[in-house]
């Protein structure tokens, strides 16, 4: 059992982490033109599906990886969805709050 835990542990890790470089990139260099709009809805879908199978079974660890994992991927759809123009202002805002 204490395998499974650190394996389950280490999966929600790096799940959770994996969305960080490129939402980092998007804020650094304001470009999302990349990234497939198709992936991220399906990618925030299926999050937000995890995040409320999480809550109804009361599994908190589904909860938080998974609702962090919708925040960081949301925000790439959102960055994404944005015109590019907006995309920018927004990551030079981001970018003069986090200095």
């Amino acid at each position: 059992m204490v395998l499974t835990s650190w394996i389950g542990a280490l999966a929600a890790l790096a799940s959770t982490i994996s969305f960080g470089p490129q939402a980092l990139k998007i804020i650094r260099t304001g470009e999302t033109g990349d990234i497939s709009l198709g992936m991220y809805v399906i990618t925030v879908t299926a999050f937000a599906l995890w995040l409320a199978y999480g809550i109804l079974l009361r599994q908190w660890p589904i909860v938080a990886a998974n609702g962090i994992c919708l925040l960081l991927s949301g925000f790439i759809l959102v960055m994404k969805a944005l015109p590019p123009r907006k995309t920018r202002q927004v990551s030079r805002k981001i970018k003069a709050e986090m200095k």
